[in-house]
């Protein structure tokens, strides 16, 4: 089984849950809210579940093998790594042209000449 496809569909960095996820596989079969999860010994993945009475939790899917939940956890945080890069790199990106732009704008003040009208003679 080949995975095909990681989408990271919600990202955040306000609590433990870092992003929520869909994982396709085969471009055939697709898993969604895979949780990316910050926890004491750093980021794991849990997979889709339900609450089962009180405080019970069961997963809808989840690999059979410690190998398939590699690949699948290395995938996801390819991905996640990947797209907090080019968030990263636009959040620069645009902090550089904020100071760009006031330094332009100070330049064509400077640089604009002066224009003075002679006073008209009657």
């Amino acid at each position: 089984m080949e995975i095909t496809d990681v989408r990271i569909r919600k990202l955040s960095n306000e609590d433990k849950m870092k992003g929520i996820v869909s994982v396709t596989f085969d471009d055939e079969f697709v898993v969604h809210d895979i949780k990316i999860i910050d926890g004491i010994n750093g980021l794991f993945i849990a997979m889709p579940s339900r609450k089962i009475g009180k405080s019970d939790y069961r997963d809808i899917a989840h690999p059979l093998s410690p190998e398939t939940r590699t690949k699948i956890r290395d995938a996801i945080f390819e991905e996640y790594e990947k797209v907090l890069s080019e968030q990263e790199s636009l959040v620069v990106h645009d902090d550089a042209a904020e100071v760009e732009a006031p330094l332009e704008a100070e330049a064509a003040e400077v640089e604009a000449p002066v224009e003075v009208e002679a006073p008209v003679e009657e």
